[in-house]
């Protein structure tokens, strides 16, 4: 096996200021996604709703009209949990890929990435997929926080 070495203004801690401070968003935008799916995947609605900005929005289905504000972002998750799951119960998996994060000057960063949500059932051996979005964010900071603002999923299948 061939370990390479990456070139001296590459590694870790000798990236120029710009490259350094990009590297530096991008994993905290990363450890905020992972922190917000664990809530959404364990419909821990109150908590998802409070990586939201207070006036955050959230329009995550084709059927559904936006929710606005963290109350109704949390009755939004545990109703559509409630409406879509109750009879049939499930394990869900948001992952989330391909991420670009574009910082603003105004302070705001906006997002795009790739989800695919992972549906597991206890009778089956495989899960399933379903859907696949691309995912469009706002973030803002919240007492130095990074909440979203907003966030506009689109699943592919409307896109065809």
């Amino acid at each position: 096996m061939t370990t390479t070495t990456p070139p001296d203004d590459v590694r870790a801690g000798s990236l120029p200021g710009d490259a350094a401070r990009s590297a530096a968003l991008y994993t905290e935008v990363q450890a905020f996604y992972a922190r917000q799916a664990h809530h959404l995947d364990a419909v821990r609605a109150e908590e998802f709703a409070a990586t939201f900005a207070a006036e955050g929005v959230f329009a995550h289905s084709p059927d559904t009209p936006a929710a606005r504000g963290r109350a109704a972002i949390a009755e939004e998750v545990r109703g559509f949990n409630a409406r879509r799951f109750a009879d049939d119960p499930v394990q869900r998996r948001h992952w989330f890929s391909m991420l670009d994060v574009r910082p603003g000057e105004d302070g705001a960063v906006e997002t795009e990435f790739y989800a695919l949500v992972v549906v597991t059932r206890p009778d089956a051996a495989l899960p399933v997929i379903g859907p696949s979005c691309v995912v469009r964010d706002v973030l803002v900071r919240e007492g130095g926080e990074l909440r979203t603002l907003s966030r506009q999923v689109t699943q592919d299948r409307t896109l065809l």
